[in-house]
This record gives structure tokens, sequence and C-alpha cells, in this order.
């Protein structure tokens, strides 16, 4: 019989495809060997940082991570889902991130290490 570990209070609960901010802020503690709160600030402030450049209409770009800006959508006619209303909407900035090749590359790089496999024989094999 395996011993089941109990999970501590805080520890990252293992969740496929999601990391919190929470989650985040613990790497970082961890990583950096810093108090969780130092992280938070840290964690927070380069959230905020992002935040208000875009807000003021600044593109920023993180060499080797990918660049954060703003679009601009145009005001549009929608419909209320529930009733069928038509419904002005207005227009207004969305934020859009796109990767740099390198974090693209980083992503995939476990799918493009397989061999191609090899192309049938055009010859049949000599006894």
């Amino acid at each position: 019989m395996g011993v089941q570990s109990q999970a501590q209070p805080g520890a990252r609960q293992e969740r496929r495809g999601v990391m919190t901010k929470a989650d985040l802020i613990d790497e970082v503690s961890r990583l950096a060997e810093l108090t969780r709160k130092d992280s938070e600030v840290i964690v927070e402030t380069i959230f905020d940082s992002v935040v208000r450049s875009l807000r003021a209409g600044d593109k920023i770009e993180i060499r080797g991570f990918g660049s954060f800006r703003t679009r601009q959508r145009k005001p549009r006619v929608g419909r209320n889902p529930k009733t069928g209303e038509r419904v002005e909407v207005p227009a207004k900035k969305i934020p859009f991130f796109k990767p740099s090749k390198e974090l693209k590359d980083l992503v995939n790089e476990g799918d493009a290490g397989a061999p191609a496999p090899a192309p049938a024989a055009s010859t049949p094999p000599t006894v």
C-alpha cells in the first residue's frame, strides 16, 4: 500500500492547465527565495505596470516572451441572446498578446523532437 500525502495549506494543488496569480506568487517566492509578501509585491507591480502602459496606449515588448498592445474594436450592433433584442455595442480597446518566436518554440519543443516516420520501401526486400 502506498502512502497518500496530504496537501499542505497554501501549497499549489496540481490542476492541469490552470495557474492562478496565487500560484505564480508562490512560484516566484520559491524560485527567488523571497518571502511570499515580497513576491506578491513584485507580481502585483508587474501586472499594474502592464495595465498602466496599456491604458496609456503604449506597447509592451518583453524580448523572448512576447508583446502586449491594445486593439481598437469598432462599434457594432449585437443581439441580446435571451430576448433577441438589438443592442448597440460601443467601440472599445481590447488587450492583445502576441507571443515571441522563442516562446512559441519553447512551448512546441517536445512536439518537434519526434523523428518523421521512414518512407515505405519501393522495392521488395531480397531473401
